[in-house]
């Protein structure tokens, strides 16, 4: 009987030794070619907690795919990356673990960087990372950028009459004429009143909307847009013309900084311009943040990580290796990021932008918002016409969408 007994604690306290080693381990899955920013973080932090973390790379934007099998089947991460549009419907799923940011901690980071990771007033996350965008310029065409957009115009007019381009934007998709769009005041989705959002309140025909979509549509009217950037291989035509240097300037992000200064262009990196009614351009923010697992074995502690890995000394650290700019404002305000032409522009623009909306719901207006703005540019509809038909059309599509849900 004693045997049995000591057979019984002695199994007893094996278990319990596992346990506890099992607790003190964390799997964190770090985008691509990003982890070398967090390696004196990480070593830090088993030092500090006695406690080993594995990191494994994924692109960000699969992160949440892979989590929906791998978690349920025990082998996820505890601490994962993603872009705060997949936000909404990862917490709808439940694939998400709230945390817990007391106010000093959140005051840390940039307002709109930090709203973009707080659903119906819960956090699920740290904000890592921004993008947004900014007005990119051929030092050799155009010296110094100008402040307005109307400047712009004028300038276009008369790149034109040289047969070269000004300014070269995407006003017919959302994500670029939103610069406008929002500080004229228009809005995708309103307020419920609770620091939520209200998916059935549309403002994409606002009376400010209308306004601002005809005065981008000027740009077209006028010619100082090519019509081959409308659809979705404009792009690839707005870089074509900037790489030749048959465009003096662009609006466009980060990811296009490494590709035009492998083609050789002498290039200047300025936040948005001003629009006719003063207020600067605005623009949709993109956020990575670190998120934890609603299957790990130790919330407490992955969110402990979060906030270890992310104290300004670790952020300048993960900035200087990674080249991603970083929302916290103790880092926005170092020399480092401040006496960068790119990283600054980046950071002030980002102060500008409000971040796309993590709900579900948004899914539902990119493709009517889109098919609207190119019918009204390219002048085969009015703007409120337009405009009204993806609101409605929008709509529908969410009311679809909700009622499948229920």
């Amino acid at each position: 009987m004693k045997l049995k007994t000591s057979i019984t604690l002695l199994l007893s306290a094996l278990m319990a030794t596992q346990a506890a080693y099992a607790a003190q381990q964390l799997t964190v899955w770090e985008d691509i070619k990003k982890s070398d920013g967090i390696k004196t973080a990480i070593a830090d932090f088993q030092k500090q907690h006695n406690v080993e973390v594995k990191v494994q790379e994924m692109p960000f934007a699969q992160q949440i795919e892979k989590l929906r099998l791998d978690g349920p089947a025990g082998i996820g991460p505890d601490v994962l990356v993603i872009p705060n549009d997949q936000l909404g419907s990862a917490v709808v799923q439940g694939l998400l673990s709230p945390i817990t940011v007391d106010a000093a901690h959140q005051a840390a980071y940039t307002p709109s960087a930090m709203a973009a990771f707080i659903q119906n007033n819960v956090v699920y996350g740290i904000p890592k990372a921004i993008e947004t965008l900014v007005l990119i310029y051929n030092k050799d065409l155009l010296p110094s950028p100008l402040k307005t957009l109307d400047e712009y115009r004028t300038f276009s007019q008369k790149q034109r009459e040289a047969k070269q381009y000004g300014l070269l934007a995407k006003f017919d998709q959302i994500y670029y004429s939103w610069g406008a769009i929002a500080p004229m005041g228009g809005y995708i989705f309103g307020k419920d009143g609770k620091g939520g959002l209200n998916t059935h309140d549309i403002g994409l025909n606002t009376p400010g909307s209308i306004e601002a979509v005809t005065y981008l549509k000027s740009f077209f009217t006028q010619g100082l847009l090519p019509g081959g950037i409308l659809g979705d291989n404009g792009l690839n035509a707005i870089d074509s013309l900037f790489t030749e240097k048959k465009a003096a300037a662009v609006i466009n992000g980060p990811w296009a900084f490494q590709p035009y200064e492998a083609a050789g262009i002498n290039y200047g990196v300025a936040p948005l311009p001003e629009l006719p009614n003063g207020k600067p351009m605005s623009s949709f923010l993109g956020v990575k943040g670190y998120v934890v697992s609603t299957w790990s074995k130790d919330k407490a502690l992955a969110q402990q990580f979060i906030e270890f890995i992310n104290q300004p000394q670790y952020v300048k650290e993960r900035y200087q290796k990674t080249q991603e700019i970083p929302p916290l404002l103790a880092l926005m305000n170092d020399p480092i990021i401040k006496d960068d032409e790119k990283a600054n522009a980046v950071a002030v623009q980002a102060a500008r932008a409000s971040a796309m909306p993590g709900v579900p719901e948004m899914q539902e207006v990119w493709g009517p918002a889109n098919a609207a703005l190119e019918l009204s540019v390219s002048g085969k509809q009015e703007p409120k016409a337009a405009l009204d038909g993806a609101v409605k059309q929008i709509t529908m599509q969410i009311d679809a969408m909700q009622a499948s849900n229920q």
